[in-house]
């Protein structure tokens, strides 16, 4: 949103006004499809907790965190509130936890991949107007923000998905010491975050991974 405002300064208020719609996209209708993924798989491997706290939904209303949604807002990397996960229900708590994790930030990449080929399609079918245009703007962000959504969830530091993927490669003892340390180093991220100290290399990530979905559609509309 803070990159809308240039937009508007500048006199592009279809620019300007898509990427703020696309945001507000992004926090409704993907930020509660990432938790509906982690709540399924869990249910799936035998963890109700999700659907018993009716949280195996789609309801945004059941999922977006304020200060998470403000942050996807604005910067377009945050979070929704978490879904509880009862590790003890699970068969194989370390392996299935990583596959729970892995859920979210993969159900962020999938929606990227159709959003950037529904905004290629567009680029290559639709005859140039400001409407075309203005939604070939919206889905490229919605896939933007998706992926990089997925980048910064895979980063292996708590609480975020990655650091549970990693917990299934490390020693039980390892990873339950690297955890007590979990409130300092959420602090930390945050402090990351706010100041932007990440932005470049999740940036870079992501623009790798804009890349990689881009070959199919683009191979599709050559």
């Amino acid at each position: 949103m803070i990159r809308a405002f240039s937009y508007f300064a500048s006199g592009d208020f279809v620019t300007g006004m898509m990427m703020i719609l696309s945001s507000l996209f992004v926090v409704l209708c993907c930020t509660p499809i990432h938790e509906f993924a982690h709540g399924y798989v869990a249910y799936k491997l035998g963890d109700d907790t999700a659907k018993v706290q009716g949280r195996l939904t789609i309801n945004p209303l059941a999922h977006l965190d304020l200060i998470g949604s403000i942050m996807i807002l604005l910067f377009g990397i945050g979070y929704a509130k978490p879904v509880p996960v009862s590790a003890r229900r699970l068969k194989n708590p370390k392996r299935d936890m990583a596959i729970i994790a892995i859920a979210g930030p993969l159900s962020n990449l999938i929606m990227g991949f159709i959003y950037n080929f529904i905004a290629i399609a567009i680029s290559h079918i639709a005859n140039y107007s400001s409407m075309s245009s203005a939604f070939y703007v919206f889905f490229t962000l919605a896939a933007e923000i998706n992926v990089m959504l997925a980048v910064f969830n895979l980063i292996p530091i708590p609480p975020l998905d990655g650091s549970k993927v990693l917990a299934s490669a490390l020693p039980t003892k390892t990873y339950f010491k690297y955890m007590q340390y979990e409130r300092y180093i959420m602090i930390g991220l945050m402090i990351l975050l706010f100041t932007g100290a990440l932005n470049g290399v999740i940036r870079f990530l992501t623009g790798i991974m804009m890349s990689f979905i881009s070959i199919i559609p683009n191979l599709i509309f050559k």
